[in-house]
């Protein structure tokens, strides 16, 4: 394809893979371990993985190896779901494959070499984890490392513990001269059996700066190759130009830099019980929080200064590392790099201490600023002598090390001789800052309490001093508990609105205020600038934060709060804006849900400062945290959504959501036809969660069952599950209720009776899960009543048997072919796949012998119609199975009104029967024994409908699709066809009217053709299985919406049996005038469906076809019915005709005059056009084609 063409302008090998285009397509950038772009994501330097594996190369050493794959939602628990750049199954990544079974292997993946990363370059990826082995301790670490020189030293790697889902990576190289190859490795233990996908790893801001025509700045310095640097980032240890030129040693001779490679320079360590100690990443090997290589060489051999494990301490003391004494000065600056990692509650402070021993903070660092090296930098405005002090505190399994060490030549030593007495500078005794234990944190009183009880939303000490730094807050007095964690050129600090400091942002936060802003940071890379909460949690379903906010002229920038939850490892974004020309502002109320300790909110923001951009919030509050806290309407489960959500409320733990709206183009709410609904879409931007979930609060026990009714839409060509779940407290969770697949843009009612709950509360759920991509999901109208519900009237055995009984005990069972003990079906009817149930019967001689019975018998059905139509699927195993027969019951009178006991092959076969009750009915499906060595009845899918039940493979689409159905094994990658009226919905277009009433409230079977592509080229509609027929005809009328010049896809009859399939009839895409008639005659020796086909060989074809009114006629041919359709042409063959009229307008006028005549008189009255067809109609016969 377009993007794989390499280095078209033949650019020398040296300017190849440096981030940095040189010819015009940028082809020297591609199959560099990333192609010049991403066409899906739109991002520069990006490999998705779609167009191949952009030079990344397995270099694994066993069978444990890397592949390009993509997902199988036949597997749905076993691996990614989707993939993360397109957020389907369609998707491709990389993936390990044949893990270990009896020795521990290790999975390569080696990029193709790269060259000159700068010092702000990023690396980022996402990764997914999945079946990491029989416990948590067991899950295998994915590092990534990069070989340079003649050393592999370690980038990244994964935490101990990471929940399901796709997690980011984000590495930070730092400046790496000529050539280097980044490696990703996974190592499994044996028998553990993870699986590791990798998927759109991106390189930003890797470039080097580019020599431009500017001119620098008042506060910036020329390069040596032309670019521009800030002056204060000259001489810092990082060559920040790309030539070494800002680190020129002539030019940086007096500057003070200690790289500890020979001991601590003029640097002191304080003896304690824990303090700096020298050290190497070769000697404190390659644990999750430890530097994996030095600063100064980027080496495991280079030396750095790290605080020593004060685990064995049994608390977390403070390391402290102090300067000679300075004399005072106000052009003294220290620059160092900081490596704080593995712990939320690490910290590293920068303090000066004067001649009255009283330590004044400069800069404080604090929580998990990830695997790098982080620049800070601090002036020393002094007008008395002074130290510099440096404190590590390492909390938990968290690390803090500091590295280069570089002091101003304005920093100058205070020569000892002649010193008086009160000139002297003492640093302050190092007394305990809190008498309480490692995990304890210390109360305003004194008093020691748990961590956890901490930031609980919950007052423990006794004058709430526990929650006072914990986020909510007005910044008046500090940051209020955010602690900013950013690594790059920008920060957050609390600012005061003050008449000297007058910024843009004043006028929305008054005077003298203080606020949260974006600051200047000193870092290297160009990332967005976050602070986060302390550890916070557990909070309740109600929980959510306000804050104001304030974003001013940034068109690339942007605002945002995620959740980071430390049980899970997951970070999802819960709020976010964009910068506009203007100014965005105003309060916020951002859901943060039920959460267990600990998880932490973070803010992000990026802007232009320089471009007088800006941002900032304030008076940040929580409310309704507390665990216990509900609203008043907490008890109320009927809901129809146009007031807000009652006593549901919506899970935050996914990124894969349920909305609260009126539908956005996927059709009206149930209520009202204009109102509100929850819609589920699992194609929404970045929804890569695996199931969305709405959940009632905590409820009081249930003394009786209650029945909870609701409304439900399932609709789009590749839609997943919907699950009503029961959460009774101190048990596992139960499906109530589950209905998988498209049912069409229509609403459908469902049912399902919330069991009586003892002494137990318990909590309801409705999950939408993403094991489908293309459609959406809808709920309205709850309904709770007392009692149980009645008969349920639609029946797939998916959740339990729906109240069918067995009269005698061990005779009906609902099983799956994964699960079941009795012998029966590979796959049930409703899911096609082995996982899915239904009810069996074993039918061999020792479970039911010859003549005996085992009945199955339905709760009573009410009536609702004067007739009704029962319509099951059933399944007779080969050899002798037995025989079937169904019953109606009502009034005491049992009556047969189907028996069958052989069928050809072993699929599910449609059975359906008219019933008129008189009043309740009851159906029984009665297994009678044949005294076969073994065999089996099964039934699935039960459907009981107002209305006689028709003629099989005949359906108008009124009230069901009447056993036309869609394949729905998930391996075949095809697509659904969906079922509507012509009401027209943005998502799901199709003709206005359908055939049968000619109005939009008529139905019909639909196929949008857009969605064909890479993965589904074809997308069939099935009928129930038929019996063999001689003279047969089937009769439909057909709707195509498809530009002529996009005419590579076709409409086709097959016919499927046993011998194999065969094309009876197609057309060529085309845009249709209304509603056009088929006629096929059928003939097949054996049993056969038929199938209509939608194909395509080009993608992608916009377009749609729908389907109506299908009759089936065994027997009789095509030639005796009235309702024949006249004859029509394409589009296409219609232009021709005028052509041909045009050049020779008499013979033709005489020709159709006198043809016309003779024909109408051979054909007569009988073979009018049908009367409902009033548009523009036509003919297509079987061997018609464009």
């Amino acid at each position: 394809s377009w993007s794989t063409v390499v280095n078209s302008c033949s650019s020398a090998a040296e300017r190849l893979c440096d981030f940095v285009c040189d010819c015009s397509d940028c082809s020297d950038e591609n199959q560099c371990g990333y192609l010049r772009g991403s066409a899906v994501l739109g991002t520069p330097f990006t490999c998705d993985f779609e167009e191949g594996d952009c030079g990344w190369q397995d270099v694994s050493t066993s069978t444990y190896r890397w592949v390009r794959g993509r997902a199988s939602l036949a597997a749905w628990d076993i691996g990614p779901h989707s993939d993360h750049t397109v957020g389907t199954d369609l998707g491709w990544f990389m993936v390990t494959v044949s893990p270990p079974a009896k020795t521990t292997a290790t999975a390569w993946l080696r990029s193709p070499v790269m060259r000159e990363a700068a010092a702000t370059c990023e690396i980022r990826a996402w990764y997914h984890l999945s079946g990491s082995g029989p416990n948590e301790t067991e899950q295998p670490v994915l590092r990534l490392a990069m070989a340079y020189r003649d050393e592999v030293v370690g980038l990244w790697q994964s935490p101990r513990r990471g929940g399901e889902g796709w997690h980011q990576l984000v590495a930070y190289p730092g400046r790496i001269p000529g050539q280097f190859q980044l490696i990703f490795s996974l190592t499994q233990p044996p028998a553990c059996g993870a699986q590791l996908a990798l998927d759109d790893i991106t390189f930003r801001n890797c470039g080097l700066q580019e020599p431009g025509q500017q001119v620098c700045g008042a506060e910036e310095r020329r390069c040596g190759r032309g670019s521009c640097l800030a002056q204060h980032r000259f001489c810092d240890d990082t060559d920040d130009c790309g030539d070494g030129s800002d680190e020129d040693p002539a030019e940086c001779k007096n500057f003070s830099r200690c790289s500890f490679e020979d001991g601590l320079c003029i640097w002191k360590a304080e003896d304690g019980q824990t303090k700096w100690e020298r050290n190497t990443s070769l000697s404190l090997g390659t644990g999750y929080s430890v530097p994996p290589r030095d600063h100064s060489r980027n080496s495991r051999a280079g030396f750095f200064l790290h605080v020593g494990n004060a685990l064995a301490t049994g608390a977390s003391g403070t390391a402290r590392l102090s300067s000679p004494t300075f004399q005072a000065s106000n052009s003294c600056s220290l620059v160092l790099y900081c490596h704080l990692h593995g712990s939320a509650t690490s910290s590293l402070s920068i303090s000066y201490v004067t001649d009255s021993t009283t330590k004044h903070l400069v800069r404080e660092r604090m929580g998990d600023l990830g695997s790098s090296w982080v620049r800070e930098r601090v002036d020393f405005n002094m007008t008395k002598s002074f130290k510099v002090l440096i404190e590590g505190v390492a909390s938990g399994a968290g690390s803090v090390a500091i590295d280069d060490l570089i002091l101003s030549p304005g920093c100058v030593h205070k020569p000892d001789q002649g010193v008086s007495p009160s000139d002297k500078t003492t640093l302050p005794s190092q007394t305990r800052a809190t008498p309480c234990a490692a995990e304890e944190v210390a109360c305003d009183s004194g008093d020691c309490i748990s961590a956890e009880l901490a930031c609980d939303f919950a007052e423990t000490c006794a004058n709430g001093s526990d929650e006072k730094r914990c986020g909510a807050t007005t910044f008046e007095a500090g940051t209020g508990g955010w602690h900013d964690v950013s690594v790059g050129r920008l920060r957050w600090g609390v600012q005061r609105a003050t008449e000297a400091a007058k910024t843009v942002l004043t006028a929305s936060f008054p005077c003298p205020g203080a606020f949260l802003a974006l600051q200047a940071g000193e870092g290297q890379v160009m990332a967005a600038a976050k602070a986060r909460t302390p550890l916070l949690g557990p909070s309740g379903p109600a929980c959510a934060m306000e804050m104001s906010y304030r974003l001013h002229h940034s068109p690339q920038g942007f605002l945002a709060v995620s959740i980071t939850d430390h049980t899970t490892g997951t970070t999802h974004l819960a709020w976010h804006t964009w910068g506009h020309a203007g100014t965005a502002e105003g309060r916020v109320r951002i859901p943060l849900g039920e959460r267990t300790w600990p998880f932490q909110v973070e803010l992000l923001g990026l802007v232009d400062l320089q471009d007088s951009g800006s941002a900032a919030i304030d008076n940040v509050t929580f409310v309704q945290c507390h665990p216990d806290a509900v609203p008043a309407e907490a008890a109320e489960l009927s809901c129809n959504f146009e007031r807000g959500m009652c006593g549901w409320y919506l899970d935050h733990s996914s990124d894969f959501k349920w909305v609260h709206g009126t539908g956005q183009g996927q059709g009206c709410d149930h209520t009202t036809g204009s109102g509100y609904f929850l819609a589920a879409d699992p194609s929404a931007p970045w929804s890569r969660g695996q199931r969305a979930q709405v959940v009632t609060y905590r409820q009081q026990p249930a003394a009786a069952p209650r029945c909870l009714s609701f409304w439900y839409r399932l609709a789009g060509p590749q839609i997943g599950t919907l699950n009503l779940k029961l959460r009774l407290e101190g048990a596992e969770e139960t499906v109530l209720w589950t209905r998988r697949g498209t049912q069409g843009s229509i609403w459908h009612r469902g049912q399902a009776t919330l069991p009586a709950t003892g002494q137990r509360q318990y909590r309801v759920a409705f999950e939408a899960l993403r094991d489908g991509f293309l459609g959406d999901v809808a709920l309205d109208d709850l309904a709770l009543t007392a009692g149980p519900c009645g008969a349920e009237l639609s029946c797939s055995f998916e959740a339990d048997a729906c109240g069918l009984a067995a009269r005698e005990a061990r005779s009906w069972l609902r099983q799956s072919n994964g699960t079941g003990t009795t012998a029966g079906p590979a796959a049930d009817h409703t899911t096609g796949t082995a996982t899915g149930h239904y009810m069996v019967v074993s039918t061999g001689r020792d479970s039911l012998p010859a003549g005996h019975a085992a009945a199955l018998t339905s709760q009573p059905y009410q009536p609702s119609a004067p007739t009704q139509c029962l319509a099951f699927w059933y399944q007779l195993s080969a050899g002798t199975p037995g025989s079937l027969n169904v019953f109606v019951e009502q009034s005491g009178v049992k009556r047969k009104v189907m028996s069958m006991s052989t069928v050809e092959g072993d699929a599910w076969h449609r059975g359906h029967v008219t019933v008129q009750p008189d009043g309740d009915w009851q159906a029984t499906f009665e297994a009678v024994g044949a005294g076969g060595d073994r065999g089996y009845i099964a039934l699935d899918d039960l459907h009981v409908l107002d209305g006689a039940c028709p003629e099989p493979a005949s359906c108008d689409f009124e009230r069901d699709m009447c056993g036309w159905s869609s394949p729905s094994d998930p391996r075949l990658h095809g697509f659904a066809w969906g079922w509507k009226s012509g009401a027209p919905l943005v998502k799901y277009p199709g003709p206005e009217q359908d055939h049968t009433l000619g109005t939009r409230d008529g139905h019909y079977v639909h196929f949008d053709t857009s969605v064909l592509g890479s993965g589904g080229t074809t997308a069939w509609l099935e009928s129930q299985h038929l019996p063999a027929a001689a003279d047969s005809c089937l009769r439909f009328w057909y709707h195509m919406d498809i530009p002529e010049h996009l005419s590579c896809g076709e409409l086709r009859v097959r016919l499927h049996s046993a011998a194999g399939q065969r094309t009876v009839w197609s057309v060529a895409g085309h845009r249709s005038r209304g509603w056009r008639g088929g006629v096929v005659p059928v003939q097949s020796h054996s049993e056969f469906q038929i199938i209509f086909e939608i194909t395509t060989q080009r993608w992608p074809m916009e377009g749609t076809v729908a389907l109506d009114d299908i009759v089936y006629s065994s027997g009789g041919g095509c030639h005796s019915s009235p309702e024949v359709p006249v004859e029509e042409k394409s589009s296409s063959s219609f232009v021709a005709q005028v052509v041909l009229g045009l050049l020779l307008a008499l013979i033709v006028l005489v020709l159709v005059a006198v043809g016309g005549w003779y024909w109408l008189k051979r054909r007569g009255p009988a073979s009018r056009t049908p009367a409902e067809s009033n548009a523009p109609q036509g003919f297509d016969n079987i061997t018609f084609r464009d």
